[in-house]
């Protein structure tokens, strides 16, 4: 975020004087409390000051870096997560392959006939069973789909942050977002490295 020459002002005057009220700045601009009170929204709301009843404006010390890393910590997983693509676990490796064609994305949740999470299908694994000389339509995905509980989970209550490490640390493109029930995981969103990066751009930009 970029503070223009009064906003630096005031954080000059509250690093200075601080803790301070709102009066007390605008009378060392010669400015009026409602002239200021914008500027005075937004370095709170920015992270730069804190406001205390009847005690006045601090400064919190924090760079504009900080800000932006306490910010990128509050993301959630449930403010990016995009609608997940399924397939049961009895479809062909061939009809997989056209799912994963149709719908343009490079993991597939596998799922039982109850709905529930049994495995994930990236394009490596459809493109290793596809080197063969087998019958892809008669090759059911559960045969080289990636197993429970070999798989990577993420909640919606997540930070988004933490799910981008897991997934450069375990280096994979995807990851589905649950809900646990009694049976097993419910498959209710996924979360991608394409979806994380529109997330950080998106943040950057508001800033």
């Amino acid at each position: 975020m970029e503070l223009n020459k009064r906003q630096e002002q005031i954080l000059q005057i509250v690093k200075d004087y601080g803790p301070i009220t709102g009066e007390s700045i605008a009378e060392k601009l010669n400015l009026t409390r409602a002239t200021l009170r914008p500027d005075l929204a937004i370095l709170t709301m920015a992270g730069y000051l804190e406001a205390r009843p009847r005690v006045g404006y601090f400064y919190t010390g924090k760079t504009g870096k900080q800000l932006f890393a306490d910010k990128m910590k509050k993301m959630k997983v449930e403010d990016y997560q995009s609608i997940p693509v399924v397939v049961n676990e009895n479809v062909s490796v061939y009809d997989a392959i056209v799912t994963m064609f149709l719908e343009d994305v490079g993991t597939l949740f596998v799922v039982d006939d109850e709905s529930l999470l049994v495995g994930v299908l990236s394009r490596k694994d459809l493109l290793r069973a596809s080197l063969g000389k087998q019958e892809l339509t008669a090759i059911p995905v559960n045969i080289i789909m990636t197993r429970m509980p070999n798989i990577a989970v993420c909640y919606k209550d997540d930070p988004l942050i933490d799910v981008a490490e897991q997934l450069i640390e375990k280096q994979i493109d995807a990851m589905p977002v649950v809900r646990k029930t009694e049976k097993g995981y419910e498959v209710i969103g996924r979360i991608t490295k394409t979806n994380i990066t529109k997330a950080f751009v998106s943040l950057a930009k508001e800033d």
